[in-house]
């Protein structure tokens, strides 16, 4: 691993330039410390997706952007819009990421592993997006093993109104309409969308009868925001989501089946926050609620509730500009109701986690700065628990910091895991997933050609893995299995001038599903010693922007993805299949019309390649997105 490190600092020493650095002013992020940081002298590694980023992206779901954007990240669906996604942060499955919405944590209390599925989330109303890696429970809690993903929502800054209407191939159509106000005293945004597509059949040519799966999302967000006096402020934020979907079930020897799942989301939080001198306070109240019905192919119908309330302190003191203390208070509860046999057998539960932390910024030198942090969650079944963290940033000057990483995270058992099972079992038998993760990272500026550079190397491991499948039965325990995953990470851009730039991403990640086949509580068809499911060992993007005139800019994203492991079909679920490499290839033109109006036409995967990201489940081939926007 040195030698790689050591290798792709000397190339891209000759042709890079780094996204985060493309700014002439000061690059803040909040997800590190859960507070205004200036990049500059952040340990850790984060990405930072802004709004400009976000709109000249071009596309529908945020999923999809956040993967086009994000080195050491592969997103994956089965099948077309809506279907089943997931997020994998440096290798790890997805349950090991967290995903936060304005500080609204967003996993589902009712799915089988409480992650948070990003396919239903519309771009248009979002501001800006945080992506940090590595084991970070000593800030964010259970969950926050392979990374976080803060999302923030647009707030209002401007007065005005914008409508944006896209059509595109698959009778795919979409309006966001959104009107914002900032006001001496108060400001705020509301946004609303339509979505609706036709579809493509998720199932893969060989078993589909061709039948497309539909797929509609309804939405809206809000931002308020209110100066009630000098030094106190109210903050409030609501997210409704309602989607359907139409989509197959792949089961070896079955043709497309008539499955559908709706999905009702809400979420909103109300923060009250008061400065007293270098102090800085806010309570907030939180409130997610995700209801899910399906239907199967048999006509079989089954709902899923999951509920989250969370109370939570958060406190700020400023000693200096660079040198601050934070620390907090949350209390978590969380609610589940599972129908578990059709029609009226269900399953209700509850746990709650109890939390405090505290985290230390400080500059010790005008060089070195640094971040401590400790937390202790106390889980209602599975006890009491601490993580930790540490992180150094050195500034060899202003264009070079060299930085790293040690971090502890957790992740407690779900109340699916509690309590679905086939076999009924100890809830105290089940400890939470530990882990460990280490980075090392380079990132400078190179002003002889216009270039930066970001350059990571990580290593995380965790113990106690919860595994659902033992002895031909749903019965969840912990496995004495040793994960890991270690790779690096390249992003880097070039910038001859305002009209022209390169950017190249590339991550290679090494995983080790380290289950043993010996132990008694991993099931007959579940020990794997080799490489973690549907994570490439290879990845290399690259994008072009270039002007052609005044008016219009062009992009062209090239991307490579290696072969990956994947799970086998539903008689075969543990036996080994190897999907395909891939390349793709899109093209965007935007074009501003009047000074009034903006255009853009979009063409994803333009050589209509073939591929697939999960198992018998097709991607999009060739597709054509035209749309119109007008602020007013």
């Amino acid at each position: 691993m040195l030698k790689i490190f050591l290798y792709s600092v000397f190339l891209l020493k000759i042709f890079s330039f780094s996204y985060i650095y493309a700014k002439d002013i000061p690059v803040i992020v909040i997800a590190p410390s859960k507070t205004n940081q200036s990049y500059s002298t952040v340990g850790t590694s984060v990405t930072l997706i802004d709004r400009e980023t976000i709109s000249e992206s071009a596309e529908f779901f945020l999923g999809d952007i956040i993967n086009n954007n994000t080195t050491g990240m592969n997103y994956f669906r089965s099948g077309g819009f809506g279907t089943v996604s997931g997020i994998q942060l440096r290798g790890l499955p997805k349950r090991y990421s967290t995903v936060y919405i304005d500080g609204v944590k967003m996993s589902d209390p009712s799915s089988s592993d409480n992650s948070f599925y990003l396919s239903n989330i519309m771009a248009s109303s979002v501001d800006r997006v945080e992506i940090l890696r590595g084991s970070n429970s000593s800030i964010y809690g259970s969950g926050a093993i392979g990374g976080v993903i803060n999302i923030i929502t647009k707030k209002g800054k401007d007065r005005e109104k914008k409508i944006k209407i896209t059509s595109g191939s698959n009778g795919t159509e979409n309006i966001d309409f959104s009107i914002e106000n900032n006001h001496e005293r108060y400001s705020y945004y509301f946004g609303i969308n339509k979505f609706n597509t036709d579809g493509i059949s998720a199932m893969n040519d060989e078993k589909s009868t061709n039948d497309n799966d539909s797929y509609d999302n309804e939405g809206l967000i809000a931002n308020y925001s209110y100066l009630i006096s000098e030094n106190n402020f109210l903050e409030g934020s609501l997210r409704y989501s309602d989607s359907f979907l139409n989509y197959d079930e792949v089961t070896s020897g079955r043709t497309d089946s008539n499955n559908s799942t709706k999905d009702d989301e809400i979420s909103y939080n109300l923060k009250y926050i008061n400065q007293i001198g270098n102090l800085k306070n806010s309570i907030s109240y939180n409130y997610t609620e995700i209801e899910r019905a399906t239907k199967t192919f048999t006509n079989t119908s089954k709902n899923y509730y999951g509920y989250r309330d969370s109370v939570n302190y958060f406190g700020e003191y400023n000693f200096d500009l660079d040198n601050k203390i934070v620390f907090g208070l949350e209390n978590e509860f969380d609610r589940a109701k599972f129908q578990k046999d059709w029609p009226t057998d269900y399953l209700e539960s509850d746990e709650a986690i109890y939390s405090q932390y505290i985290d230390l910024q400080s500059r010790i030198t005008n060089k070195v700065y640094s971040t401590f942090g400790l937390r202790r969650d106390d889980h209602t079944t599975a006890g009491s628990h601490n993580t930790g963290r540490a992180t150094l940033a050195y500034k060899i000057d202003n264009n070079t910091k060299i930085r790293s990483t040690y971090g502890t995270g957790l992740r407690y058992p779900t109340l699916y895991d509690y309590f679905y099972g086939t076999v009924v079992q100890n809830k105290e038998d089940l400890k939470p997933e530990k882990s460990k993760s280490i980075d090392f990272g380079l990132e400078t500026k190179i002003n002889k050609f216009n270039t930066d550079l970001n350059i990571s190397v990580y290593k995380i491991e965790y113990e106690d893995a919860l595994e659902g499948w033992q002895s031909n039965a749903w019965k969840v325990m912990n496995t004495s299995a040793i994960i890991e995953s270690k790779g690096l990470e390249i992003e880097a851009l070039l910038q001859p001038s305002n009209n022209f730039n390169i950017s190249l991403n590339y991550n290679y990640s090494d995983t080790y599903d380290g289950a043993d086949c010996d132990d008694p509580n991993v099931g007959s068809g579940s020990c794997i010693d080799e490489a973690m499911v549907r994570v490439p060992r290879h990845a290399i993007s690259s994008k072009i922007m270039y002007k052609t005139q005044k008016n219009i800019k062009n992009y062209f994203s090239l991307s490579y993805t290696d072969e990956v492991r994947d799970y086998g079909n539903g008689n075969n679920s543990f036996n080994d299949v190897i999907l395909d490499d891939y390349f793709l290839a899109d093209f965007k033109t935007t074009y501003k019309l009047f000074n009034t109006f903006d255009l853009y036409l979009k063409i994803n995967n333009i050589f209509n390649n073939n591929y697939e990201k999960a198992f018998m489940y097709s991607s999009m081939g060739r597709t054509y997105d035209f749309g119109l926007s007008r602020v007013f």
